[in-house]
């Protein structure tokens, strides 16, 4: 396994980092102790999740995970907040009150005394950005909170929160948490360099693109069913199951198929061998995928090959 620098911090994370999504939902609680066991073994030492996921229960079945094995100090642990989790008008954003509120709890059912990596999920234009980054530095002072970072900020909205930050003198966001994939390179046009920059880590989540970069769909065919996209139809599936896409992926196989690999191995290689990625955020159903993540992160692709896959993926 590799380690690399978390963005400027200096502390150390696998290649590859465990999301955990579907804990505590699609995948029951024992499955996702297995899971969260054999990432360990394999090296992994970051994990991911967020209090929306499952509305808690994400959370709860990681701090159990953790509880039994009692690897809780090797781990980089991250969670997010944002997402609305209860009925009442305050429940969600980034208001100081939901802010403070959902650490305690995300703490509580994580079963730890500090969370190394608190992101916020989502931006919040009518919350302003100082109110925001006054709690987190707040709840970093209080020992509760290690690093702070985003998720799925535009790029202006990053550095205004780096400007605010350095003008009342707070802590900074160390990372940005955006969609990035072989069919969803927008973030390479602006969030990107702006990320490097600034030293902070790129963390990118779906490099499958919803499983599509995983070869299961076939055009002509509906989506297989118990698949992500097969319950997005109506719902944003039609962007991605377009004749354009397809023709892409074909030759995208045929790349890694002649270098012995599976389309797997090149979605998240090709991320791990981006310059500005400090880990990429993959999930897991089952076990036995762990080890096949594993290897596919250490598949360093060449500078010819990356200059390859560019020219598919962009069409030239």
């Amino acid at each position: 396994m590799e380690y690399r620098s978390f963005g400027r911090t200096g502390v150390k994370v696998s290649s590859l980092c465990l999301g955990c999504m579907m804990f505590g939902g699609k995948t029951p609680a024992a499955e996702s102790y297995d899971i969260i066991d054999r990432a360990l073994d394999a090296g992994i030492n970051f994990i991911d999740t967020a209090n929306v996921y499952s509305i808690g229960r994400s959370e709860e079945v990681t701090g159990e995970a953790l509880k039994r094995n009692g690897k809780r100090q090797r781990l980089v642990l991250a969670t997010k907040v944002h997402g609305k989790m209860g009925e009442d008008v305050n429940d969600l954003g980034n208001t100081r009150r939901h802010i403070i509120e959902q650490c305690e709890a995300s703490l509580r059912r994580l079963q730890t005394d500090y969370i190394d990596l608190y992101q916020i999920h989502r931006p919040s234009p009518d919350i302003p950005i100082d109110e925001t980054l006054r709690a987190l530095d707040d709840l970093i002072r209080a020992g509760k909170v290690r690093y702070i970072g985003s998720s799925t900020f535009a790029a202006w909205q990053l550095v205004e929160s780096l400007w605010v930050a350095k003008e009342l003198g707070l802590n900074r966001f160390v990372c940005e948490q955006p969609p990035y994939n072989l069919l969803d390179r927008r973030i390479e046009r602006e969030l990107a360099p702006a990320c490097q920059k600034y030293g902070l880590g790129v963390l990118p989540y779906f490099p499958l693109a919803n499983g599509f970069l995983t070869g299961k769909y076939r055009p002509g065919e509906p989506p297989p069913e118990g698949t992500r996209l097969a319950a997005m139809q109506g719902r944003g599936a039609e962007q991605t199951l377009t004749d354009a896409n397809y023709e892409m992926l074909g030759k995208l196989e045929s790349f890694a198929r002649e270098r012995g690999h599976s389309m797997l191995d090149l979605a998240i290689g090709w991320l791990a061998s981006q310059p500005f990625v400090s880990s990429v955020i993959a999930g897991a159903t089952k076990p036995e995928q762990i080890e096949q993540n594993v290897a596919a992160a250490a598949w360093k692709l060449t500078a010819e090959e990356m200059a390859e896959v560019g020219k598919i993926t962009r069409g030239q």
